[in-house]
């Protein structure tokens, strides 16, 4: 067994066990086998009287409880003498912070970022979202009315959000009309590109002006590649010229594939190659500060889910019941759930102005949010307010 006494707090974490007995000679061979199988870089074992000390930087969890509970076999141990190993065992799933790397979790040194001398004073030098710093953004908060909470209301979007007043809204999560030529029940898809931004941003700078400071703006937005409009990046300009703060850029990773390869260019030539793509863009934005106040009590986003959606890579299959509900571009409720949890409170207003069949408004209600749905369309709306008829039980699941 490894000795090691240099720095071991700073290079590794430290566990103890506390078994106030001498260890048995099937405990020792474990341990020795243990540190055997497992390099020493990784994890190691100091003994002392009637104390076992685990050492620990990194570690495939999965893999060592696998080989413990191979050993615990092999040496046919009492359940007194295993006791120390899923006591470890324990302690390891209990710490809550740690990184990934190649399958193992990484306890030490895990977070530490590439050091830059005088960085706070630089980050001010350069300024943080600059072109956002003069805003004229108020932070007052004002009520949503009544009439329009919790509600789904069939009409032009933009007619509705001038009625709202100013700073009530929480988080806006929607996704227009992508302007491809889809089948929508009443909205022209596939109009001149200049008449499409025109009216999109009329209601985008209503959602400004009704968000709350602190509030934030999601769009989801697809690019048209055959015709070589760069929507997401049109719409983040568009929102930062109007002083938004642009907080990040989310991949939805849909794992489509059925595009052509010759669709809309060439095949085994330079000349013009059609680049095939498979996922959408969540473009995120704060109105006035980064940081968005809310009750502890209502996070509720775990740990783990935490760690995984910060990635922001998210791989999730597409909505598979567009047929069921008539429409032809729906994003799936998992894409809302992990952004409602993420960027928002119960309790908190989301708004859907581009509400089409509601699934942004039906995980609002499930995850315990308040909402406002707009659609032009009452074929859609109808839809919507049918799939907030939830049955009890399952409407108490999602709100816990």
């Amino acid at each position: 067994m490894q000795d090691k006494s240099n720095d071991l707090n700073k290079e590794y974490l430290s566990i103890n066990i506390d078994i106030k007995r001498t260890l048995h000679n099937k405990e020792l061979e474990i341990i020795a086998a243990l540190e055997k199988k497992f390099s020493n870089k990784d994890f190691f074992f100091k003994l002392e009287d009637s104390k076992v000390n685990f050492f620990l930087k990194s570690i495939n969890l999965q893999d060592f409880k696998e080989f413990v509970n191979h050993l615990l076999k092999k040496y046919d141990t009492e359940s007194k003498h295993s006791k120390l190993f899923h006591d470890i065992i324990s302690k390891i799933e209990n710490i809550k912070s740690y990184g990934i790397k190649s399958g193992k979790r990484i306890y030490v040194t895990y977070n530490q970022e590439r050091k830059v001398q005088n960085r706070k004073k630089k980050i001010l030098q350069r300024g943080s979202f600059f072109y956002a710093q003069d805003n004229e953004f108020t932070k007052e908060v004002n009520v949503l009315p009544d009439k329009f909470l919790n509600k789904i209301i069939c009409a032009d979007s933009l007619e509705i959000l001038k009625q709202l007043p100013n700073n009530c809204i929480d988080l806006v999560f929607t996704s227009p009309p992508y302007n491809f030529g889809l089948g929508y029940d009443t909205t022209e898809d596939g109009i001149d590109w200049e008449k499409y931004f025109e009216k999109l941003f009329d209601i985008f700078k209503e959602c400004i002006r009704v968000v709350k400071f602190g509030g934030r703006i999601i769009v989801n937005i697809q690019p048209l590649y055959s015709d070589y409009i760069p929507s997401h990046h049109i719409i983040s300009n568009f929102f930062i010229k109007n002083k938004l703060i642009w907080k990040a850029e989310i991949l939805w990773e849909k794992h489509n594939y059925n595009c052509k390869y010759t669709a809309w260019g060439s095949w085994k030539s330079p000349s013009n190659p059609y680049m095939k793509y498979t996922w959408e863009y969540l473009e995120v934005f704060c109105k006035g500060e980064m940081k968005k106040e809310g009750k502890k009590e209502n996070i509720d986003i775990t740990g783990d889910e935490f760690k995984k959606w910060v990635v922001a890579q998210w791989s999730i299959a597409p909505e598979r019941n567009m047929k069921k509900y008539g429409h032809p571009a729906m994003f799936p409720e998992e894409l809302v759930r992990r952004t409602l949890k993420l960027f928002s409170y119960k309790n908190d207003i989301i708004l859907d102005p581009f509400n089409g069949a509601g699934t942004t408004t039906l995980v609002a209600k499930k995850l315990g949010r308040n909402f406002l749905g707009i659609d032009i369309s009452k074929k859609y709306c109808e839809i919507a307010k049918k799939r907030l008829k939830l049955p009890k039980t399952l409407e108490k699941f999602y709100s816990n």
